[in-house]
């Protein structure tokens, strides 16, 4: 990521966090991203989501309809990755309570 780092990236980011609530985020991801793209972000995120709670691969194969490799691929960023999962799930799990 830090090779991305830098002045648009930085906007890009800016733009994200002016977000106020959920019905921004659907308006904005709208615009800048293709429904396949949003899909797969989304999709990992629900992948990370259930490696975290333990869940197997059949389980989040069948739950997600992620492959394999997109699993694999997750579990290497939860793992060595720079926890970005880690602390927005942990988050996420402080609000519910």
């Amino acid at each position: 990521m830090d090779k991305l780092r830098g002045k648009q990236l930085d906007e890009l980011f800016d733009a994200i966090l002016s977000l106020k609530d959920r019905e921004e985020c659907y308006r904005f991801f709208d615009d800048i991203a293709t429904m396949s793209e949003i899909q797969s972000l989304s999709q990992r995120f629900q992948v990370a989501k259930m490696l975290t709670q333990g869940a197997t691969y059949s389980a989040i194969e069948e739950e997600t309809n992620a492959s394999t490799a997109t699993i694999s691929r997750v579990r290497r960023c939860i793992n060595y990755g720079s926890d970005g999962y880690q602390l927005v799930l942990e988050r996420i799990k402080k609000e519910d309570k």
